[in-house]
């Protein structure tokens, strides 16, 4: 009896430690909404609440950096088309003044959101649509309010977090404050006309702390025309599109990560998901 006792209490032990026992201290998964333009992103764990992402706020032409911003938007309408009932996955269809459609499937998983985007220019015409706006507001995660919140967001230099405002903070452009980050094959000329960065960040990530800095909210798309810290509390990694021709289709992906304050951590997912994104690092332009 003894024997047996042991043997069930081992088979216990066992069961205690089982994946699906073990999962039952992780959180459970995010879930999406969408609603009047507005991403909702939910999970019981996120420090302030559900971020909002606008989505997307804005589709653009090339030529923007040095002018009014009215002339540089491409209006467009965005509208639901499916979503799971457990807020697992959305599917979202934009339609752009001049033709173009942009198909978003947006899927929930533990710890990120997974953007899958196919732009189609189905027209007999040219697209000037370049690059878009997908605004990520982080205000209820860094607990900060515009005036406040600057120093909770980072982007990396030479490899490493550097948090905002970094050290060359640039002041000067047609609408201020802001600041904007441009990879190198990125024209200058085509970027938010907010105050231009000098230097080439090593990574396509941008990001904040949350208010207790227990975990990090980052976001990154591929390919990505600029990365932007806003003025309404929010950062960007604004996705490139770069035109279509008559009949032309291209791929965008992108994730945003909600992950424990684990920097390491951030970078190897990151690295996985974005290879391309790795060469060597920036520098001054």
């Amino acid at each position: 009896m003894r024997f047996l006792n042991r043997c069930l209490g081992g088979v216990l032990l066992v069961a205690a430690l089982t994946p699906t026992a073990l999962a039952a201290d992780e959180p459970a998964p995010l879930s999406l909404s969408w609603q009047k333009n507005m991403l909702t992103i939910s999970g019981e764990h996120l420090p302030g609440g559900p971020p909002k992402i606008h989505y997307i706020e804005a589709y653009c032409r090339p030529g923007s950096t040095d002018r009014d911003w009215r002339e540089t938007t491409i209006p467009h309408e965005t509208k639901l088309i499916d979503t799971a009932q457990d807020g697992s996955r959305l599917q979202l269809q934009c339609t752009l003044a001049d033709g173009v459609i942009v198909q978003h499937d947006i899927r929930a998983l533990a710890d990120n959101i997974d953007f899958q985007i196919t732009a189609t220019n189905p027209t007999k015409r040219p697209s000037l649509a370049y690059w878009a706006q997908p605004c990520l507001r982080v205000d209820r995660f860094t607990g900060r309010n515009q005036k406040t919140y600057l120093d909770k967001g980072f982007v990396f230099y030479n490899g490493k977090l550097t948090r905002m405002p970094t050290p060359d903070w640039a002041t000067k452009a047609r609408y201020v404050p802001g600041q904007v980050w441009a990879p190198r094959h990125v024209d200058r000329n085509d970027v938010n006309p907010r105050p231009l960065n000098d230097t080439v960040p090593s990574n396509g990530l941008i990001g904040c702390f949350s208010a207790d800095e227990s975990m990090i909210l980052a976001t990154a798309f591929e390919p990505y025309q600029e990365l932007f810290q806003g003025v309404i509390v929010c950062l960007h990694s604004d996705f490139r599109i770069g035109g279509l021709k008559p009949g032309e289709s291209k791929q965008i992906r992108g994730k945003i990560y909600i992950l424990k304050n684990d920097v390491a951590e951030l970078l190897r997912r990151y690295r996985k998901d974005f290879p391309e994104h790795h060469v060597a690092s920036g520098g001054k332009n």
